[in-house]
């Protein structure tokens, strides 16, 4: 599995950094994911929904570690790349998209 695309939409808030958008071998889109800050450092949440009784029950994740490493370091690394380069105020749009190696 390779993660083809990510789109992040960049959130100024103290925990909740961004959500992300992740595209699977260029045929499946799995939205709703979160960049935290978290006590222990930046992490990814999967997308989850609110039950009735107030926890959160997650609507898409990966059944094994090496898989949640895979999207976790894709997501991170671009939101670390959109993030450098808002604070360096790159002139033009900026970059929404990463897909593979390219930046579009």
């Amino acid at each position: 599995m390779e993660v083809t695309e990510v789109r992040l939409s960049l959130k100024d808030d103290e925990r909740l950094k961004a959500f992300a958008c992740i595209t699977l071998d260029g045929c499946f889109v799995v939205r709703g994911l979160k960049v935290i800050q978290g006590p222990n450092g930046m992490f990814v949440a999967m997308p989850s929904r609110k039950k009735p009784d107030g926890t959160y029950q997650d609507i898409a994740h990966p059944i094994n570690n090496e898989t949640r490493q895979l999207i976790e370091g894709h997501v991170l690394s671009e939101y670390r790349r959109q993030l450098a380069e808002r604070l360096a105020g790159s002139p033009g749009q900026p970059a929404e998209k990463h897909q593979g190696n390219t930046v579009f």
